[in-house]
């Protein structure tokens, strides 16, 4: 009963709230609701978040909610927002399209304004508090629309590359506060997506715009996307000087890379591997004793993981029936004849009958490379996986690990990220004291988070349960370790799957040594003769690196499309699904 007076409450303000929408809209047949995709127009209904219904929530949040969403059904054309093919061009239009049509909201009805403001206040005490987690494409995203609002930022908002990237787009920042429609402000949009592009690909700064939940860049107008650099070091740092052609914390890197590396001590490893250009190829961290490697397998909930199976065989057991069928069809036509020992051929029995002497009237089927082979699943758990994206790579990655252990296979599920530790920071801050140069290295304040989810020595895949998401995604370096391991094992082939939404990136290295560094890794174990699959999570990066990749473009279809393009190369890329068909 505790409960009840709550919901009383919760009903009576979506009463009020749904007059106030009638009001504002003109629509008699709208109404307000709470669910947890809001804040969103959708057909007749308002959609507020979820949490706003717990007990204590202001009712002036909750107008100030409704404000903005009359603002977006009278003055915003949402299908003009929606036609934009680039998420981020998306996002970045409805932050100038709410701006400009709240502006209208306001001058129609004046009280709005100061709904409106409790809603701003609100949405900045989120974002501060979120704030150390966000994604650099997030913050961006909104620095603009503080911007937009003029709002001042806080200390803690500001950053060399967040405030060099604003001061880059004055103009069209400029331009969207007096946008005039929503095409208008979609065009604004594109515009800023591909001024700050255009500055990365022109080596002005090396800002890394990492993949959000919703999506990434544009696949048709850029292989690059924007690229950040958060950590305050002198090498990597965008200052507002480096705003012209010349002068990139980049071409410093590049410059400095030649030199030796001073001192001594655990910090100094290797000398990175230079290229013809004397362009770091790969990135080295200054330590890696503070890398962490931690076994989960086995060790996830077991109801929760026959739970997590039993989603996983429903997305794609009909797939691996297929596989199996196509793999058993492939193996039962070959076999190794005039034997000593094995399965009797029964072609060889008239010989064994007329000639005394014969030994070898038996068969033993071969062993195909499409079953001997060891895989590697290794999975980016970035923070721009959170939300669905990881949801569905855990599940995506419990049905390949399920459906190889079924099928024979040996695999592994590894999964890797990096995040600032305090240990590690306080080592570099003494290993500069020291004297050390920073330059030849490319991770200083980052240490690795690698886990593992299923060994290959063990057939127990619970531990997969427990995948979550982490902060950043130094692709190269995870990549080495996952194959270093794969390459353990005997195995006629040997099959590593990257399941990625982006470009690499870490808070404290240069992006573009990162991508240097993920190719030259890949190159490396392709001359080993490690195969190698990327598979993209709403994002085309993958098409950059690997030499078979697939791109999933709806979150939904990502186990069964990375299922598919492994079967495909188990079966030397041949149209397994049609194989499978005939038995």
């Amino acid at each position: 009963m505790t409960g009840a007076p709550a919901s009383r409450e919760n009903d009576d303000a979506l009463m009020h709230l749904s007059r106030l929408a009638r009001a504002l809209t003109g629509r008699e047949d709208i109404e307000v609701v709470f669910a947890d995709d809001g804040p969103q127009l959708r057909d007749q209904t308002m959609v507020l978040p979820a949490n706003l219904s717990d007990s204590g929530t202001s009712i002036q949040i909750m107008t100030g909610y409704v404000d903005l969403l009359a603002a977006r059904a009278r003055f915003s054309a949402a299908e003009t927002v929606e036609r934009a093919n680039s998420p981020i061009v998306r996002r970045l239009a409805e932050i100038i399209d709410d701006r400009r049509a709240c502006a209208l909201l306001v001058a129609e009805y004046a009280g709005a304004a100061t709904f409106l403001k409790h809603l701003r206040e609100t949405l900045a005490n989120d974002a501060l508090q979120r704030w150390p987690t966000l994604a650099w494409k997030d913050k961006l995203a909104w620095r603009i629309e503080r911007f937009l609002w003029q709002e001042e930022p806080t200390p803690i908002e500001s950053s060399h590359s967040l405030d060099s990237a604003l001061g880059a787009s004055l103009d069209l920042l400029e331009h969207a506060r007096t946008a005039s429609s929503s095409a208008d402000s979609v065009g604004v949009a594109r515009a800023l997506v591909e001024r700050i592009r255009a500055l990365a690909a022109g080596d002005v700064n090396n800002m890394m715009f990492t993949a959000d939940a919703d999506g990434a860049l544009d696949a048709t107008t850029a292989k690059t996307d924007f690229e950040s650099d958060e950590s305050g070091d002198s090498n990597n740092r965008l200052s507002s000087d480096t705003e012209s052609a010349g002068g990139s914390a980049l071409a410093q890197t590049q410059s400095e890379a030649s030199a030796e590396p001073s001192g001594e001590g655990e910090g100094q490893g290797r000398t990175p591997r230079l290229s013809s250009q004397n362009r770091p190829i790969l990135s080295v961290p200054i330590t890696t004793q503070f890398d962490r490697v931690i076994d989960l397998t086995g060790k996830g909930d077991p109801v929760e993981w026959r739970k997590l199976r039993s989603a996983a065989r429903a997305q794609t057991e009909p797939l691996k029936a297929r596989l199996e069928r196509a793999l058993k069809a492939d193996e039962q036509t070959h076999w190794k004849r005039e034997q000593e020992r094995g399965e009797l051929d029964r072609p060889a029995l008239a010989r064994l009958a007329t000639s005394p002497g014969y030994r070898t009237p038996f068969r033993v089927r071969r062993t195909r490379p499409g079953r001997d082979a060891a895989i590697s699943v290794l999975i980016d758990r970035s923070g721009s996986m959170s939300g669905r994206k990881i949801e569905l790579a855990r599940l995506c990655a419990a049905a390949l690990g399920d459906a190889l252990t079924q099928l024979g296979f040996s695999c592994e599920v590894l999964g890797y990220s990096s995040i600032e530790d305090a240990d590690m920071r306080a080592f570099y801050e003494r290993w500069l004291a020291d004297g050390n140069a920073p330059a030849g290295f490319n991770r200083f304040v980052e240490r690795l988070d690698l886990q593992v989810y299923k060994r290959f020595d063990s057939d127990n895949l619970s531990g997969l349960q427990r995948l979550e998401c982490g902060h950043e995604n130094p692709d190269g370096e995870a990549l080495s370790w996952a194959a270093t391991r794969l390459l353990e094992r005997r195995a006629h082939r040997r099959i590593l799957m990257v399941l990625s939404d982006g470009y690499p990136a870490t808070g404290d290295g240069n992006p573009a040594i990162l991508r240097t560094d993920l190719r030259a890794r890949v190159n490396e174990l392709r001359e080993r003769g490690v195969e190698l699959i990327g598979v993209g999570i709403l994002d085309d990066a993958v098409e950059a690196f690997y030499p078979t990749s697939s791109v999933v473009e709806q979150l939904h279809d990502l186990p069964g499309a990375a299922f598919q393009v492994l079967g495909r190369t188990l079966l030397d890329h041949r149209d397994w699904m049609l194989e499978g068909s005939d038995g």
